[in-house]
């Protein structure tokens, strides 16, 4: 199977995805290059060294015109002559298909699920679908996992805590124990540590990260729900041990509860008042996802009330944030810059792998 030296490739204008237009496209703009060059220095130093590693992995692709789209309209019109598509949200079907003109090889998914790609249309016209298991997406859910682990073993709260001396300092009441009759675990005396195992997890939004976190849960032994506005088909029910309940329920039941939601205007502040006044006491929220899905005031008073047992966040709601911010008072919140889909490899290797993949499907690998 044979494409034209100068391939056309249409790619959904995602912020990781534009790394196809600067390994691919000669004509990428310097600026996307530079700016790519400094995001990703504190990992890999020499970028343009390993973009060029990536061209001689996949010469056949290079040079191509990659032309990136930010809307179905747009998708929709720039599809004349591709070879390929690359989406994560935009869909593609019967129309984009028939707007190919027949040229269209190759639909990639930036993902593992596509719902949003009709394979009966591509298989009618023999159009190859391609998936990819996101690193960064593991990573994310990784970061997750910590975040519960750390919050139930108030790990931040008492790390580098030895002695007398600064245990006491931090409140506790610390003692010794009679060692002929028992064991010496938590001298410290530290209270309301939680165990992960047979805890409920409670995910909203059972997205590729949440079923990512859903499968490391389920090895550590946490009953899991989820909810969201599509029930998912029993057979990834099953792969994920999940079962579906309302969101009332979920908040209700759950020892730890997982957020999952896409950034939009229809999920901003989707944790309010009203849900945290459901969720169970004591409970720990996560969000590796968007801060705006928890409204900060009513996080903050029902973290002050002891309504939640712990708050783990990553990305912050201002980028830079402030030290002094009141979240950062409270002993049993954990907010991380951002690090969820980190180190940079993760990325970069993905898009290693969707690049060398297509070359392959395409008869060049």
């Amino acid at each position: 199977m044979a494409t034209s030296p100068r391939s056309i490739f249409v790619v959904e204008n995602d912020s990781f995805l534009r790394l196809i237009q600067v390994v691919l496209d000669p004509t990428a703009p310097p600026e996307r290059v530079e700016a790519i060059a400094h995001f990703s220095k504190h990992d890999l130093p020499d970028f343009r060294g390993w973009c060029a590693k990536i061209r001689s992995r996949v010469s056949a692709l290079y040079p191509a015109e990659v032309r990136l789209v930010d809307n179905q309209a747009a998708l929709l019109g720039n599809l004349s002559g591709a070879a390929v598509v690359v989406v994560e949200e935009l869909t593609v079907g019967a129309v984009e298909i028939a707007a190919a003109g027949g040229s269209l090889k190759c639909v990639q998914k930036y993902g593992f699920t596509t719902r949003n790609i009709d394979h009966a249309a591509c298989d009618k016209v023999g159009i190859q679908v391609l998936t990819l298991r996101r690193r960064a997406n593991i990573a994310t859910a990784e970061h997750g996992l910590a975040l519960m682990l750390a919050l139930a073993r108030q790990v931040t709260q008492n790390a580098n805590l030895v002695s007398v001396e600064q245990l006491r300092a931090a409140g506790y009441e610390p003692t010794t124990y009679d060692r002929a009759h028992t064991p010496n675990g938590n001298w410290a005396r530290i209270p309301r540590l939680v165990t992960l195992y047979g805890k409920q997890l409670g995910i909203v939004g059972l997205g590729e990260i949440g079923r990512e976190l859903a499968q490391r849960a389920a090895a550590l032994g946490m009953p899991i729900v989820y909810t969201q506005r599509t029930r998912l088909p029993n057979e990834t029910e099953q792969q994920c041990h999940a079962t579906y309940v309302t969101l009332e329920k979920l908040l209700a039941t759950s020892d730890f509860v997982s957020l999952h939601l896409p950034r939009g205007p229809q999920t901003v502040n989707f944790i309010g008042r009203r849900e945290l006044a459901l969720i169970k006491p004591g409970a720990f929220l996560i969000n590796v996802s968007q801060p705006q899905l928890v409204n900060r005031e009513a996080l903050r008073d029902a973290l002050a009330s002891g309504r939640l047992g712990g708050y783990g966040l990553d990305t912050f709601y201002e980028e830079p944030g402030d030290a002094d911010d009141p979240l950062l008072k409270f002993r049993n919140v954990i907010i991380t810059p951002h690090l969820g889909g980190s180190p940079r490899q993760n990325w970069l290797a993905d898009i290693e792998e969707l690049l060398l993949n297509l070359a392959r499907t395409l008869g060049y690998g």
